[in-house]
């Protein structure tokens, strides 16, 4: 594993396995994870609950305390689970990151992931806003990309080899 402390953001859309690959890499790297939906205000929360896409001026605050939370682990490393959608939200993440921010891009189709979220309960994230998710993503350019179709170790593992 390298030795340079780093955060890494695990991005993708609703049902990639964010959270799930985040926890498990952030035990493989011996550094902490931070869901990003953890972060969202309850304005927020209510908005995807009712069905309502979030807007960028919805995401802006969101985002602005996920880089502050990058910023805060700087030093000793951290894994952000943070769907970063669009380029935008992106270089909001790695303001005053630059070198020390990684993206890890989960990539799927909208028929896998569609039928993740079928089965996921206790989510706030209904499955009808998937769509607009699909709709508003911008596949990142520079990312360590795996596809969600292997299962959660051989994810991590391949996410690490790419790490070396």
């Amino acid at each position: 594993m390298p030795n340079i402390k780093r955060v890494y953001v695990i991005m993708g859309v609703s049902g990639t396995g964010k959270s799930t690959i985040g926890k498990l890499l952030s035990k493989t790297l011996q550094i902490p994870f931070f869901d990003g939906d953890d972060f969202h205000p309850e304005a927020n929360i209510k908005k995807m609950k009712a069905g309502n896409p979030l807007n960028d001026d919805d995401r802006k605050g969101w985002l602005i305390r996920l880089n502050e939370l990058a910023k805060e682990h700087k030093s000793q490393g951290a894994i952000i689970a943070c769907s970063a959608l669009k380029k935008s939200y992106r270089d909001i993440l790695l303001e005053d990151m630059k070198g020390s921010l990684e993206f890890i891009y989960l990539k799927g189709s909208f028929e896998l992931i569609k039928s993740r979220l079928e089965s996921r309960k206790g989510h706030f994230m209904p499955l009808k806003l998937l769509k607009s998710q699909f709709d508003t993503l911008e596949a990142p350019e520079k990312a360590i990309t795996v596809p969600i179709s292997l299962t959660p170790d051989l994810i991590v593992q391949e996410i690490t080899n790419q790490l070396q």
